[in-house]
């Protein structure tokens, strides 16, 4: 008979034990149905803070339910864009949906995913999921690249694989580690696999089955074992116990040494059969670290759990070395897999840490991208003066490069102006949900404007030139009308973090852009991992900046406040980039 093919796709890890870890990668069914789960959670969640609103509203007031809706709006962004790279950050590298299946994200290198690997891989979706809806990008890398990665997977050096299913420990009560049985064993090796097999699943069978696979082991030794319990699965259950204690007997492995004798034991069924109690303790460990971290354990637990994975991990080089059965070793990788995640994983989320990288790595990242970013803003300003210059020498062209709203506002200016007010003035109540709105809005341009980057730069550049064209325009036609000093009264006050931070969102794009375009001594992979790690950062500043911008333009820009008020906010704005960046200046750490 032919040996069947094996299809699926598989990663190596070796890990620092010298063992390899053979992970199998998730395929694009599977991760279909994580996604459908995790949209369809989604979409409760959202449901469920919006059916929150109104009963909330009731109990307050005016002013308060307003800002209720304000921060309903950032919580449902915030929930779109952070749902996957919450859990896949911070629990283990599994959604719910990705959990149900039995898939989980991991670093190239087997190790458990970071946050920031996540946010790359979550911020890189909006390129993955072209054309929208379809998603049809994404699935196409993952059906045709050796290790199933999407866009998002390549950036952030991740990969979807299937966890190990746990396997079931033993029916029987605790047993000692060493047995006072002298005796022989009295059962061939395949006689007492079989009843091994059955007694670690039966608890996992309907009743009716496993009485009924109980009575064909029965018969099969009825003649050998006259005297036995009627209960067929007790009788089994008994023999089980029985021949594993003379295994564990002083005489159990000499048993492999007689010859002719039809009770020769295998190296591996001996170590199966000598350290399946430790395995089980194991794992118990092993979920509890996955589920607490390392931060649960005793201080004189961690030395005790880590010497149990370098037993695991031998026991499984033992395992391949003796061509264990298929499950044994399955068994042995996941419980290897489930230690080497627990220890050499990443635990530090505590506050200091997020605080470190927020406040220090994320400047330091736009500091360190400098050249990037200069080439963003030139990419968005010679755009900008084109298009000032083109509208002043042709206005006629206003109808044909900007929007209808603002050539309305346009004509609205000049009686605006002179009835003493400004470009846009909403009442106090209504501004918490303004600013809302403008920071979500201001905050997916951004998202978009960095994942256009792993188009070899061009959607970060066509991004940049857009809305560096758009503002030009906008500008040159409120001057042609005499409005120029009323629509830059508007602007000033958050203008100075909108603008930076849309320039650090383009220099990020278009560091991916280069890593492929031109990655040097390194392979296009490893320069993307490279750089979307300094990118990552970077979209971090982005967001902080924006979020600060979004509050100045939907409190103060949009109020009565005078002149000389919004240009001390902007000066203000202006004093707090710059020690922000300072602060990451003096940042000399790495960004792993």
């Amino acid at each position: 008979m032919e040996p069947l093919v094996d299809y699926r796709q598989h990663l190596e890890v070796e890990t620092p034990e010298s063992v390899i870890l053979d992970y199998e990668i998730a395929g694009v069914g599977s991760r279909a149905l994580a996604a459908i789960i995790d949209t369809g959670i989604l979409f409760v969640w959202i449901l469920l803070l919006a059916l929150a609103l109104s009963p909330i509203e009731g109990w307050l007031g005016e002013g308060a339910a307003r800002w209720a809706r304000a921060i309903l709006g950032l919580a449902v962004f915030a929930s779109f864009w952070g749902y996957y790279t919450f859990f896949e950050g911070l629990r283990g590298g599994q959604t719910p949906g990705k959990r149900h299946i039995g898939i989980r994200v991991v670093r190239d290198t087997g190790h458990p995913v970071t946050f920031g690997a996540a946010a790359a891989r979550n911020f890189i979706r909006l390129a993955d999921s072209l054309p929208p809806p379809s998603y049809f990008l994404g699935g196409l890398f993952v059906a045709l690249h050796p290790q199933g990665k999407r866009l998002g997977d390549i950036v952030a050096g991740t990969v979807v694989v299937r966890d190990r299913p746990i396997e079931a420990g033993p029916v029987q009560v605790s047993e000692p580690e060493e047995s006072d049985e002298t005796g022989l064993p009295e059962l061939a090796e395949e006689e007492f696999r079989v009843i091994r097999e059955f007694s670690e699943r039966s608890m996992s069978l309907d009743e009716e089955v496993r009485a009924r696979l109980a009575d064909r082991l029965t018969a099969r030794f009825a003649d050998r074992f006259p005297l036995r319990p009627k209960s067929s699965v007790a009788f089994i259950g008994q023999l089980y116990r029985r021949e594993l204690a003379l295994r564990r007997g002083r005489f159990g492995a000499a048993a492999g040494r007689v010859p002719g004798s039809r009770r020769v034991g295998t190296p591996i069924d001996r170590l199966v059969a000598r350290k399946q109690d430790r395995w089980l303790a194991f794992d118990k460990l092993a979920n509890r670290a996955a589920s607490s971290g390392l931060d649960s354990f005793a201080a004189r637990e961690l030395p005790d759990f880590a010497a149990r994975y370098r037993e695991v991990a031998a026991d499984l080089a033992r395992a391949r070395t003796y061509r264990a059965d298929p499950a044994v070793q399955a068994r042995l990788e996941r419980l290897v897999a489930a230690g080497h995640n627990a220890l050499y994983r990443d635990d530090r989320k505590t506050l200091p840490r997020i605080w470190q990288v927020l406040a220090s790595e994320c400047p330091a990242a736009v500091v360190r991208a400098r050249l990037y970013v200069l080439i963003a803003f030139l990419a968005f300003a010679a755009p900008a003066a084109g298009g000032y210059l083109l509208l002043r020498e042709r206005p006629g062209l206003a109808g044909d490069l900007l929007p209808d709203v603002m050539l309305r506002r346009a004509e609205a200016g000049a009686e605006r102006v002179r009835n003493g007010k400004g470009y846009v003035e909403i009442e106090s109540g209504v501004r918490p949900i303004v600013a809302s709105g403008i920071i979500t809005n201001n905050i997916g341009v951004a998202f978009a404007c960095f994942a256009g980057g792993i188009f070899l730069g061009v959607g970060s550049l066509f991004s940049l030139a857009y809305n560096g064209l758009s503002l030009g325009a906008t500008a040159a036609h409120f001057a042609n009308k005499g409005l120029l000093l009323y629509l830059l009264t508007f602007i000033v006050g958050h203008g100075v973090l909108e603008l930076f931070s849309i320039w650090v969102a383009g220099a990020a794009g278009f560091m991916l852009g280069r890593s492929i375009v031109s990655p040097g001594d390194l392979t296009r992979g490893e320069a993307l991992l490279l750089s979307g790690r300094l990118a990552i950062r970077m979209i971090g500043a982005v967001v902080i900046l924006l979020l600060v911008a979004g509050s100045i333009e939907g409190f103060v820009s949009t109020s009565t406040l005078p002149l000389a008020y919004r240009l001390a906010v902007s000066g203000a704005s202006a004093v707090f980039l710059v020690l922000y960046l300072a602060n990451g200046a003096r940042y000399r750490g790495s960004f792993e």
